[in-house]
């Protein structure tokens, strides 16, 4: 079994890379470690956080570091929030505020075909000795009108997902696994292991 350490505070994150790296992989939380660590995120990328991250996990532990950088890219929106997704209304993790402003920016795209957006996920094992492995992955959708359903988090109840046919908040967590983004690139970076 590979032990990788999540570079990660946030539970939610934590809950999905160990749903869906399985019983081949022990994903330890900072806070199991009993670490708490903060890294600004102010890469231009997605892999760039995610590396930071994960370098600097790694670097304090000692152990693989396994980090992911996520976020939601609107067509409409020139590609925001991006790298800002977690911090689109201006304070760090307020997805019910970052929800509002997204609603309140695409309230003029009337015509839901033309609220094309996509997931993106970056994911990136740092070893050590310092080399390292990463994964992408994206999942197509729509943005909804409204929020709809309660499961996920950030921005799953405003997003249609094109190959499930529904919104990530009414998706199962492994309907939503099946096709995330973050799954995806996570089995992007298995394959490499």
């Amino acid at each position: 079994m590979i032990t990788l350490v999540a570079a990660t505070n946030n539970p939610h994150k934590i809950t999905e890379f160990r749903e869906i790296l399985g019983n081949n992989f022990e994903v330890r939380s900072l806070k199991e470690l009993g670490l708490h660590v903060e890294v600004e995120e102010d890469a231009d990328s997605f892999y760039g956080n995610a590396y930071k991250k994960a370098k600097a996990v790694s670097d304090i532990c000692g152990l693989a570091a396994l980090s992911d950088d996520s976020g939601l890219i609107v067509d409409a929106l020139g590609g925001a929030p991006g790298v800002y997704s977690a911090r689109y209304a201006g304070r760090d993790g307020d997805d019910e505020a970052n929800r509002k402003k997204l609603l309140k920016e695409m309230a003029a795209v009337t015509d839901f075909n033309k609220r094309t957006a996509r997931f993106h996920s970056s994911v990136v094992i740092v070893y050590p000795d310092g080399s390292s492995l990463s994964g992408e992955g994206d999942v197509e959708g729509k943005i909804l009108f409204e929020e709809e359903g309660s499961e996920g988090f950030g921005y799953d109840c405003l997003f249609y997902s094109d190959d499930l046919g529904k919104g990530f908040g009414v998706a199962t967590p492994e309907e939503k696994n099946s096709v995330s983004h973050r799954g995806r690139a996570l089995r992007d970076l298995v394959k490499k292991l």
